[in-house]
């Protein structure tokens, strides 16, 4: 190495690895393609080595470049991190929190929650991160996490909530013109929304309900908020939260013996236990993502 490269360039090297092309990467940076170009040369100048290959197809990144990915992505998220940090004094209730949640969560559950949250702390700005995959907290790709799993790191700050409990749902006009099911072997019968690949979790929960093959499902969609939707347009019979068809008095649950569950923990990092902003975003959301129908206490977990 001729010398010690600015981060800069480490940045500039993974927005061309996850877009593809120095366009889609100047785009994605907010900066020129001639600016990416320089800075991919000097990083590769700095190395002394190539970090991609140019071909008819377009850049083809070298074995350097993929080996250096993920420390140059843990570069950027401790780089977020620090800017979070910095966002805001260590007592007051202002700067910015990220939270990474699951698409359902994020959309049928946390609008609510963080709107009372900002209208309490006005100086308070939220990152939302969607996803199912869970985030490494440790990494600080997150401030704060709601996940639907055990947490299994340590030093996390950890809540657990009562259990999300899932059932078969359909609208009520679905219903009037197909006719209610009266037990699980009748969905035979009927159009079922359900997964399109098939992971552990999902073979597992097939095994308790054996009827339930993704063959004879008239919808297939990896996509919870996409089943959830296609059940309130009365598509079919599907799996949701009891909580959210609660809201909807069009939904109506079917084959209601049986329930299935996911747990529920929200998990901040121990260093943020101390930080005002993050703090209170933590509390806000064990009180407001309490999903039982009898809504009981909390058990806390350090």
């Amino acid at each position: 190495m001729n010398h010690d490269p600015d981060w800069a360039l480490y940045r500039t090297l993974l927005a061309v690895l996850d877009a593809g092309s120095l366009s889609a990467a100047a785009r994605a940076l907010g900066t020129t393609q001639p600016t990416v170009a320089r800075h991919v040369d000097a990083l590769e100048s700095a190395l002394g080595a190539d970090l991609f290959v140019r071909s008819q197809r377009g850049l083809e990144p070298t074995e350097l470049a993929v080996s250096l990915r993920p420390h140059a992505r843990t570069m950027a998220t401790t780089a977020a991190a620090l800017l979070r940090a910095a966002s805001g004094a260590q007592g007051d209730f202002a700067g910015t929190v990220r939270i990474t949640a699951s698409d359902v969560v994020g959309v049928e559950h946390l609008p609510p929650i963080l709107t009372r949250l900002r209208r309490a702390h006005p100086a308070l700005a939220i990152e939302l991160a969607l996803s199912d995959v869970v985030g490494d907290l440790l990494a600080r790709e997150a401030d704060i996490a709601i996940r639907m799993v055990e947490p299994t790191q340590g030093a996390l700050l950890a809540r657990r909530l009562p259990p999300v409990d899932l059932g078969f749902h359909a609208h009520r006009d679905y219903l009037d013109r197909a006719g209610t099911p009266a037990a699980i072997g009748d969905l035979s019968a009927h159009d079922v929304i359900g997964y399109d690949t098939e992971t552990p979790a999902l073979r597992a929960m097939a095994a308790r309900l054996p009827p339930l093959d993704r063959r004879t499902f008239a919808l297939r969609a990896d996509s919870n908020l996409a089943q959830v939707a296609a059940i309130r347009s009365g598509f079919g019979i599907g799996i949701c939260q009891v909580a959210i068809a609660r809201r909807d008095p069009a939904l109506v649950r079917v084959l209601p013996a049986i329930t299935l569950t996911l747990p529920l923990w929200i998990v901040m990092h121990e260093d943020l236990k101390t930080n005002a902003r993050c703090r209170a975003v933590f509390d806000a959301l064990v009180e407001g993502l309490d999903l039982s129908e009898a809504a009981p206490g909390a058990t806390a977990t350090c």
